[in-house]
């Protein structure tokens, strides 16, 4: 992945959560408040989260316990499987965690040693922060809902936090094209 693609990525994933909590749509909104719970985004979020961390696991090298890997294949995926039937609540979240924590490595390892552009600090700071709150909404996914319904409780924090995203991904999608 280039440089360039590595930062416009989250640019652009900012400006579409950003924009319109900014512009204050009413089904975004809706469609917010009813994420953490939602069955159908639990099968999206967390059935591609756990396809790509399998992938992951049947791609090891040696080094990385990649004699073990089909067994280790079998148990997570397994995991997976009853992660349906045994802990329903809030996998939508949790696949949205995964999902984060996977995408990370290859947008960090697009600028690792890359010290001749300051700007790349922007983009690494935006993944740096989605990866922490992924691994504390991981831990604790109710936590999303508690954010959500103090976002939502008055319009203006909806359109201060739309507009400080939009404005962040907008810098970012700038600085992408100045490598």
């Amino acid at each position: 992945m280039t440089l360039t693609l590595a930062t416009l990525i989250p640019g652009l994933l900012l400006l579409v959560l950003g924009v319109p909590l900014l512009l204050n749509h009413a089904g975004y909104a809706a469609m917010l408040k009813s994420f953490p719970r939602s069955t159908a985004a639990a099968y999206l979020f967390f059935g591609a989260g756990a396809a790509w961390f399998l992938y992951g696991i049947w791609h090891l090298s040696p080094a990385d316990f990649g004699e073990y890997r089909v067994y280790l294949f079998i148990g997570f995926a397994a995991v997976a499987v009853l992660a349906f039937k045994c802990v329903p609540d809030f996998l939508a979240v949790r696949g949205l965690a995964t999902l984060i924590l996977m995408g990370a490595m290859p947008l960090l390892d697009a600028g690792f040693m890359n010290f001749a552009h300051a700007q790349i600090n922007l983009y690494k700071l935006a993944v740096y922060l989605a990866i922490a709150a992924a691994i504390w909404l991981g831990a604790q996914p109710w936590r999303l809902r508690d954010f959500l319904a103090w976002l939502f409780a008055r319009p203006n924090r909806s359109r201060g936090i739309g507009g400080m995203l939009a404005g962040y991904g907008l810098l970012l999608s700038i600085v992408a094209f100045t490598y």
